[in-house]
């Protein structure tokens, strides 16, 4: 039998013990349709990796599991956030597996994309909805026949070059054709993660920065009765979380009706769910129906309040009627994500703040977000960029740089104005791992010249967890630093996309110069969606410097004060000084890590009053895990 295996590699969180959000529903989807049309039965094996096991592995890990059997075929679902990942993947499983037919297809694959073409390591490139065109893919290259006569299809040739894709066509397959990949056994339903669904494809609205249009405008709905049994089967395989996936949840017909039935099925309220809406139709009585449904999380996109920007975009709509429907579901206790987009075309510096002053002339300051926009593959904007003086990131995550009225220094200032309007961070602070080595987890390593006792892996070539922390320990870390940075290029080498936190342990100061040197360290390593994604801020998502203080070991405060002005510091202690000094922890003074192993709830509850959460970290996995879940909010239940 020849094998099919599919991957959809997760969004990177902002900590180890962060869940990713990893369903992978696209790949499941491809499996399925490969099963509904009978390549099983002609000799195919599906296996969709487990999203336990890509949430965890790290590149070269990855790479040696996919490879082990040489599959006949790789499929990659690429997102902006996985993109880079999944294509270094590609080379390094070809490389182990010469033989294996290596296939693309998700948002990222589409010809004005030429990143993703301009890249090697894959040979076959699918656009669009794919369920149809991939399992007449797969028909293909079991029977050996030219898959270039299919369309939405791009082939690299024998000149290593890829082709021009094929005649492009729009998906017109019913929903109903496809039984869900849950129910297939292809994507777990876990309790512990969002459950994601689609009971709608294509949409009405024409958003020029959003992909949806480019499927279709034409709705497909998956009727009630078979959305119904779906819930029901999700329901008893213990989902807690829906997310609806459909472009716009309220949009499809007869929406009134298909609340009342999800009222029906979810009538003990033990699911939880979330969808995007327009505010147009939202009425007190359908506000009521959502509450009931059991939606306690809904998301408004206003995206400007300049009425002139929203039709420029194709959004159109009205800022009043917005605010107005935000108003009717906050009464019935709903979260709201209420959007706003910084650098549309035609909106300047100013829109955005008048776009902010407009929540909170309603009350709703508490609910916006704020981001910049990014010029998608496959959508309107990217296709008018040129014309419209659109200057973007041409990789992962396509950041706009520039507009005729942003400036980048406006881009970001503005971000920047927003969060103190707001009084809140509009982007997920990044957390360290500082917690002691697992024996069972290969994500701690540490280079300890002149130290007798171990911390974690000291063997460098050992493949590494998706996020790790490499521990510089020593007594004069300035004598070694030849030495660790060999080490430490030897990682990037071995797995270029893990998210790095590099962790200094002195035993006695060093010159801040040396920070300057681990940063050139970094620049050298090829830039990434993660390295990109908070470069307007002056961070690298993937690459992180933490000085952590040995507990008793004194250090001149001047010289703390100033290493604080460039990377996170924390101490180690016990509970008691962290609770002593909980108000002060990252302002004053450095974080705490806490090296207690016992638990403490007085104490917990204390810096969970007190203490700014991100100042206080945790030695013991179980503890910090903990504290990311219950009190950062970094789980899905």
């Amino acid at each position: 039998m020849a094998k099919l295996k599919l991957v959809q590699l997760p969004v990177p969180p902002p900590t180890a013990f962060a869940a990713t959000g990893n369903v992978p529903l696209a790949a499941g989807c491809l499996a399925v349709s490969a099963r509904e049309n009978g390549l099983e039965k002609k000799g195919l094996e599906l296996e969709v990796l487990d999203p336990d096991i890509t949430d965890k592995e790290g590149d070269s890990q990855l790479a040696d599991r996919i490879a082990k059997d040489e599959p006949e075929f790789l499929g990659f679902s690429l997102y902006l956030w996985n993109t880079e990942r999944s294509l270094h993947l590609a080379k390094e499983v070809k490389r182990r597996s010469p033989s294996t037919k290596i296939l693309i297809g998700g948002p990222e694959v589409n010809p004005d994309n030429p990143f993703v073409l301009s890249e090697t390591g894959y040979d076959i490139a699918v656009s669009g909805e794919a369920e149809h065109t991939f399992f007449a893919l797969m028909d293909t290259l079991l029977k050996k026949e030219d898959p270039r006569k299919l369309p939405n299809i791009a082939v690299r040739g024998l000149d290593g070059k890829m082709g021009m894709f094929s005649k492009e066509e729009n998906a017109s397959f019913p929903l109903t054709s496809y039984p869900s990949p849950y129910l297939q056994g292809f994507v777990p339903v876990d309790p512990a993660r969002s459950t994601y669904l689609e009971t709608v494809r294509g949409c009405r609205s024409q958003c020029t920065y959003c992909f949806y249009p480019k499927s279709s405008n034409v709705l497909r709905t998956l009727d009630i009765p078979e959305t119904i049994k779906l819930l029901s089967s999700l329901k008893d395989k213990g989902a807690k979380e829906l997310v609806f996936l459909d472009p716009t949840f309220n949009h499809r017909p007869g929406f009134e009706e298909f609340l009342d039935a999800i009222i029906d099925v979810n009538s003990d309220r033990s699911m939880t769910m979330f969808g995007e809406l327009r505010s147009e139709g939202i009425t007190e009585k359908i506000a009521d129906k959502l509450a009931l449904a059991g939606f306690n999380r809904i998301e408004l996109g206003m995206q400007s309040i300049n009425k002139e920007t929203l039709k420029r975009v194709k959004r159109f709509g009205s800022p009043e009627k917005v605010a107005e429907a935000a108003r009717i579901l906050a009464d019935r206790g709903i979260e709201l994500l209420l959007d706003l987009i910084i650098g549309l075309p035609g909106d300047t510096p100013d829109d955005v703040m008048e776009g902010i002053e407009f929540f909170y002339g309603h009350g709703l300051g508490e609910w916006v977000q704020v981001f910049p926009l990014s010029i998608l593959p496959g959508t309107a904007m990217r296709k008018d960029a040129e014309s419209e003086g659109l200057i973007y990131l041409p990789k992962p995550p396509y950041r706009v740089i520039r507009t005729p009225n942003f400036s980048a220094e406006a881009l970001s200032s503005t971000l920047f104005r927003s969060e103190d309007r707001l009084d809140r961070r509009l982007d997920e602070t990044p957390r360290s791992l500082l917690s002691d080595p697992d024996p069972s987890v290969s994500d701690i390593f540490s280079f300890s010249p002149g130290l007798s006792e171990k911390f974690g892996l000291e063997d460098f070539s050992v493949s590494g967890a998706r996020h790790v922390s490499i521990w510089w320990r020593g007594d004069n870390l300035e004598k070694s630093k030849k030495g660790f940075f060999n080490r430490l290029n030897f990682r990037f080498t071995k797995d270029p996309f893990a998210v790095t936190d590099l962790v200094l342990y002195p035993r006695s100061t060093f010159d801040p110069e040396l920070i300057t040197d681990i940063m050139e360290e970094f620049s050298k390593v090829p830039a990434s969606y993660l390295s990109r994604t908070l470069a307007h801020r002056g961070e690298n998502m993937l690459h992180r410097i933490v000085l952590v203080l040995p507990h008793k070991v004194s250090f001149p405060l001047e010289w703390v004060s100033e290493i604080r002005e460039y990377i996170p510091v924390f101490q180690e202690m016990e509970w008691e000084e962290a609770v002593q000094k909980s108000k002060e922890l990252g302002g004053e003074f450095p974080g705490a890590r806490i090296i207690s192993k016992n638990e403490n709830h007085a104490a917990w509850k204390v810096l969970k009053e007190n203490a700014d959460p991100e100042s206080v970290t945790f030695a013991d996995r179980v503890l910090e895990k903990r504290w990311c879940w219950e009190v950062l909010g970094y789980s899905e239940k």
